[in-house]
C-alpha cells in the first residue's frame, strides 16, 4: 500500500515514515500542502496522512482540493488541533478520520489499518485462497501450513494480489501501490520479487499460484 505523508515538521515526518515503512508501507513526505496537492495529482495514493498546520497552503483547503477531485481517497488528518469543532470541520470537508497529536504510533498504525480495510468491502484480516493464509495486521504469511519468509516487498505483492484475487493486476498497478516515488522505472525489482515469491510459493505449492497474464500482468484465480 502507498501512502502520502503531509507533515513539514521534518524530523516528525521522518520518524512517523520510517515507522510506517516499517510495518510494510511505501510512503511519500511532502512538507507543505502544496507539494502534498503536487505529489497527490502525479500519484495514486492508497491513504493520505494530512496535517492542518502547513505552510503555503492549509490543510483543510488541500482537503478540499482533494475532495472536489475526489471521494475515494482516504484521508486521516494528524494535528495539533485539538477542538471539537477542528475536529468537526475537518471530519465534515470530508476527512475520513481525525487523530490529535501528540500521539501513539501504534494507534496511528491502526487506524491506518482500519481505513485501508473500507477499501476492499468484505475483505477480512485474515485472508485466504489457494492454501495461502495472510495475516493483514501482523504482516504473516503462510501456505499449506508453512511458513514463508518474505521481505516486505514480497509481501506487500502477496497481499495486493490475494486482495485483488480473480483481477488481473498490471505492473503498473503494483508499482503504484507497493514503492514510493523513489522508485527506478527501469529497474528489475518489480520482476525479482516476483520471481522470487513464485519460487517460494512453489517449494510449499504443487500449484502455480501466481500467473503471468501475458502482456497485462498477474493474477492469482481462486478455483
Amino acid at each position: 500500500m502507498r501512502l502520502l505523508l503531509v507533515e513539514d515538521e521534518e524530523m516528525l515526518s521522518e520518524i512517523v515514515a520510517k515507522g510506517l515503512r516499517k510495518a510494510g508501507y511505501a510512503v511519500d513526505k511532502a512538507f507543505d500542502g502544496q507539494e502534498a496537492l503536487y505529489l497527490y495529482e502525479i500519484n495514486e495514493y492508497d491513504l493520505i496522512v494530512l496535517d492542518l498546520n502547513l505552510p503555503v497552503m492549509d490543510g483543510i483547503d488541500v482537503l478540499k482540493k482533494i475532495r472536489e477531485a475526489d471521494n475515494s481517497t482516504k484521508i486521516l488528518i494528524l494535528s495539533a488541533r485539538a477542538k471539537v469543532d477542528d475536529r468537526i470541520l475537518g471530519l465534515d470537508k470530508g476527512a475520513n478520520d481525525y487523530l490529535i497529536k501528540p500521539f501513539d504510533f501504534g494507534e496511528l498504525e491502526a487506524r491506518i489499518r482500519n481505513l485501508l480495510r473500507r477499501e476492499f468491502t468484505q475483505i477480512p484480516t485474515i485472508l485466504k485462497t489457494k492454501g495461502i493464509v495472510v495475516d493483514t495486521k501482523l504482516k504473516k504469511a503462510e501456505c499449506n501450513g508453512n511458513s514463508l519468509d518474505l521481505p516486505r516487498k514480497e509481501y506487500a505483492i502477496l497481499e495486493y494480489l490475494i486482495m485483488h484475487k480473480n483481477e488481473v493486476v498490471s505492473s503498473e498497478q503494483l508499482i503504484e501501490h507497493i514503492w514510493d516515488n523513489e522508485f527506478d522505472p527501469f529497474s528489475n525489482a518489480l520482476r525479482y520479487h516476483i520471481c522470487s515469491l513464485k519460487k517460494k510459493l512453489s517449494e510449499v505449492s504443487e500449484t502455480d499460484i501466481i500467473q503471468n497474464v501475458r502482456g497485462q500482468g498477474y493474477l492469482i484465480e481462486e478455483d
